[in-house]
């Protein structure tokens, strides 16, 4: 099956390229009678849309949302929510000179191994301008975990390198992102645990290199009476003591927050002068010129979120089909 719907009763399915025409998505499986409007998307898109602060590529998309199906008087149908953004600043000129080259650090050459071709204007599917999709997925999540008091918080923990685009060059850095209040007993033993599925939502984002939920690589080092969780009463409720685990325990969540640092790569596209090959199989040299990310955390946030968001709405939806 083509990699492009995730999700299995709330499902969503990408489409469109970063130089393309437009992008959007379809979300089938959201629950009927929720207020949804374009104004709750466009919330969300501002917080990914280019051209804001001085990490960010100067490309200028308003990222305008329309909602084309599946909501009626502001209230979703239970339909398929389709929804579109169309790209208006594409300049597909800067990448002419890389027709035929494979360019360091990005999906070029893997691509052409896969398709036997690539969409060498910015990347096509593997540009990180398709994830202006799931953001507006993430939006209607979003929408819904709003029912249940359950808010998903990001925190910058490092930039090594706030600086690196004045050499033009790039920089990475790691996130963490906090759900609080999450649901209880969200995931589906064995395969389908909940930190599975948050693993592989966050890791489909491209320019993610790695995450830890809780300690994490840190209770490694820990001996079991330091690393384990004690429980606890708490003004009536169960709850644990520390929450060295973030939040899931054997793969089902324990109500205690869902707490995953995440490490993102830096931008693959730089100015400096680079080596390669191209598809004639000669050494070249390239600059990537055009209007690029120096950093992807300021911009990323929004997508990890949700990622999580689509994540858990669709193991809501799951531990509701089995837990009436």
């Amino acid at each position: 099956m083509p990699g492009n719907t995730f999700g299995k009763l709330f499902r969503i399915t990408t489409w469109g390229e970063s130089h393309g025409k437009a992008l959007g998505v379809v979300i089938d499986g959201c629950p009927a009678g929720f207020l949804l409007d374009e104004k709750d998307i466009q919330k969300e898109l501002d917080k990914r849309k280019p051209g804001l602060g001085n990490l960010s590529s100067t490309r200028k998309e308003n990222d305008k949302v329309e909602i084309l199906s599946g909501v009626f008087d502001d209230k979703t149908l239970g339909t398929p929510i389709s929804m579109v953004v169309w790209n208006k600043d594409a300049n597909s000129k800067d990448y002419s000179n890389l027709k035929n080259v494979f360019r360091p650090g990005h999906a070029d050459y893997t691509y052409y191994l896969k398709y036997g071709l690539w969409d060498y204007k910015g990347g096509g599917r593997a540009s990180g301008r398709e994830t202006v999709a799931r953001v507006m997925a993430g939006a209607v999540a979003k929408k819904i975990l709003n029912k249940y008091e359950t808010l998903i918080e990001s925190k910058v923990i490092t930039i090594p390198f706030p600086e690196s685009k004045n050499e033009g060059d790039s920089t990475g850095g790691i996130v963490e992102t906090r759900v609080k209040n999450p649901p209880k007993g969200l995931g589906e033993p064995v395969f389908d645990k909940l930190n599975a599925d948050l693993a592989k939502a966050i890791f489909s984002i491209g320019g993610i290199k790695g995450l830890e939920f809780g300690l994490g690589f840190k209770s490694a080092n820990l001996k079991g009476s330091k690393n384990n969780d004690e429980f606890i009463i708490k003004n009536g409720k169960i709850r644990t003591k520390t929450n060295n685990a973030g939040g899931i325990l054997g793969g089902i969540s324990n109500g205690e927050d869902i707490i995953i640092k995440i490490a993102v790569k830096p931008p693959s596209s730089i100015e400096k002068e680079q080596s390669t090959v191209n598809k004639d199989l000669k050494k070249v040299k390239i600059k990537i010129e055009g209007r690029h990310d120096s950093c992807l955390i300021p911009r990323i946030v929004p997508v990890i979120e949700s990622m999580i968001a689509i994540t858990l709405v669709d193991h809501l939806l799951r531990q509701n089909a089995i837990k009436l």
